[in-house]
């Protein structure tokens, strides 16, 4: 469970990235900086956003994907674990922060071209 203070703490490392919005959603946070939604607390872990180019990183950096179940499978989502360390500061967690960022991006993007109705060449 999250509990306020780390909710607090996670809004206050990301603030220097832009306007904070904090959700409260599936038992857990969800965050947005300037409305992108690049992370989320849940079971009292802070996840970022990821995506294939930036995975690895994180993977690389000891972090864990966030996995829950749903009837009796695991599901894991495209958020992993902030390193320890970039949860001590703003500072530290900016350049994690900027990968989720980026990832959001990149799914907000490729949302957006399936949306796009393709018109047909004759």
């Amino acid at each position: 469970m999250a509990t306020p203070a780390l909710v607090d703490h996670c809004t206050e490392l990301l603030a220097p990235l832009g306007a904070v919005r904090v959700k409260r959603m599936f038992g857990g946070w969800g965050y947005y900086v300037d409305e992108l939604f690049i992370a989320i607390v849940a079971g009292g872990r802070f996840y970022l956003k990821v995506d294939d180019r930036t995975r690895e990183r994180f993977a690389a950096a000891g972090c864990e994907p966030f996995v829950y179940d749903a009837a009796r499978q695991a599901v894991a989502l495209s958020y992993w674990s902030a390193p320890a360390d970039a949860l001590e500061s703003p500072a530290l967690m900016e350049p994690w922060a900027r990968l989720a960022i980026q990832a959001a991006l990149g799914a907000r993007a490729a949302r957006a071209a399936k949306a796009v109705p393709r018109r047909r060449v004759r």
